[in-house]
């Protein structure tokens, strides 16, 4: 079908994939602690967007771009690298911001913003357009008609078992959210501990020397 074989051997490869903690897991669960579970499940959603832009990457034959100019790499992971420490400083130095209860309107925006926080920076880690351009074309017929079309079929099958398992992770971490709203001094500690871990993601992205 559609020149895709070894299908159900992708699915559980990608269902272990997704299981594996990595930054996106971490992500979801800061702001999952942070900002409840309506702030982690628009985080899960806005990562599924990015990983939606990686597949049309592949399937496009952009991502090739990155693994074949260590540029290009270099400035798109630096670029997120940036950016996690950028959200992570937010945390630990906007100490009102979480001392204060939100409002319905703020716990909007906190939605938003977590949502479009969860698209950078999941569509600026080149580590995942590799991981599209090298996992996916394995479980594509190399003599098929249709490898865009396959492409995208197996990228949507990779992002519906993430999303489920994001949703999960969001809406078991936002269980806690409670106990940290009404704890100012906790809820501050968290919020420092969940940015010093952004930044940690950051640095630790941006000295990896490796794209596997």
């Amino acid at each position: 079908m559609l020149g895709i074989h070894a299908y159900w051997l992708f699915l559980s490869t990608g269902i272990v994939l997704n299981l594996t903690p990595g930054q996106d897991t971490m992500f979801i669960i800061g702001r999952s602690l942070v900002g409840g579970r309506r702030s982690g499940v628009a985080a899960a959603f806005g990562i599924a967007v990015g990983t939606v832009f990686h597949t049309l990457a592949a399937a496009l034959g952009l991502s090739m771009i990155l693994a074949t100019s260590a540029r290009a790499f270099a400035a798109v992971k630096l670029l997120g690298a940036a950016y996690l420490i950028y959200l992570g400083a937010r945390l630990i130095v906007q100490k009102s911001a979480l001392a204060v209860d939100s409002p319905a309107s703020k716990g909007t925006a906190t939605a938003r913003s977590s949502f479009l926080q969860g698209i950078a920076t999941n569509v600026l880690n080149p580590k995942v357009a590799l991981f599209f351009l090298a996992f996916l074309p394995q479980f594509i017929d190399p003599a098929s008609t249709t490898k865009t079309t396959a492409f995208l079929a197996l990228g949507g099958t990779f992002i519906t078992t993430g999303l489920i398992w994001c949703l999960v992770l969001a809406t078991a971490a936002s269980r806690l959210q409670g106990f940290f709203s009404r704890n100012v001094g906790a809820r501050v500690a968290l919020g420092r501990t969940v940015g010093a871990l952004f930044v940690g993601l950051g640095l630790r992205l941006a000295w990896s020397r490796s794209a596997q």
